[in-house]
């Protein structure tokens, strides 16, 4: 998914939720007037890319202790200047579980989710935004994650018990979402 394509998205992506309805307009803008917005250099708001994991069974999701954050959320990270988002998430995902990227498969092609959340200020990096880009992915929960030096742990957690260890409306709205989406492909 190049640029314009995800500026294609955002500018059309339709929600029920006003608040991600808002992110996707805020994003759409983002991406037509700020040429560097996927680095993490630029100031303010820069494009990040994550993946909601499901298992085959549909009913646990990948959780990662994010090591500086120290905070549960789904596996993903900066584009780094990769305008391809869609690669950003598959390769965090990757990375972020230690496992090959044949073993990571996109449930679908298309934008999953769109959150803007803060990130506070830390040594030499100022207070910023991400513009999370997030997709819908699956990987087999047999499989042993190594994780790597950017989480404490990685853990598969029963949807019903995500919020648990995340209650931002985001992760509750992700929850909700993979849910429906679960439902309507098993129809």
């Amino acid at each position: 998914m190049d640029r314009q394509t995800l500026e294609q998205a955002l500018c059309h992506y339709r929600s029920r939720y006003p608040e991600e309805a808002a992110y996707a307009r805020r994003g759409c803008a983002l991406l037509r007037t700020v040429p560097d917005c996927f680095r993490r250099s630029s100031p303010g708001l820069h494009v990040t890319a994550s993946c909601w994991v499901l298992n085959p069974a549909r009913n646990r999701t990948l959780l990662m202790l994010h090591r500086k954050l120290e905070r549960w959320f789904q596996p993903g990270g900066h584009c780094d200047g990769d305008e391809d988002v869609q690669r950003v998430a598959l390769k965090e995902c990757s990375e972020e579980t230690g496992l090959a990227a044949e073993h990571i498969h996109f449930l679908s092609p298309q934008v999953f989710d769109i959150d803007i959340h803060r990130i506070p200020a830390r040594r030499q990096e100022p207070e910023h935004q991400h513009l999370d880009i997030r997709f819908l992915m699956e990987i087999d929960d047999s499989l042993p994650l190594r994780g790597n030096s950017e989480s404490h742990e990685l853990r598969w957690v029963p949807l019903h018990e995500v919020h648990s260890y995340n209650r931002e409306l985001s992760i509750h709205r992700l929850v909700v979402k993979s849910q429906e989406w679960v439902r309507q492909h098993r129809a």
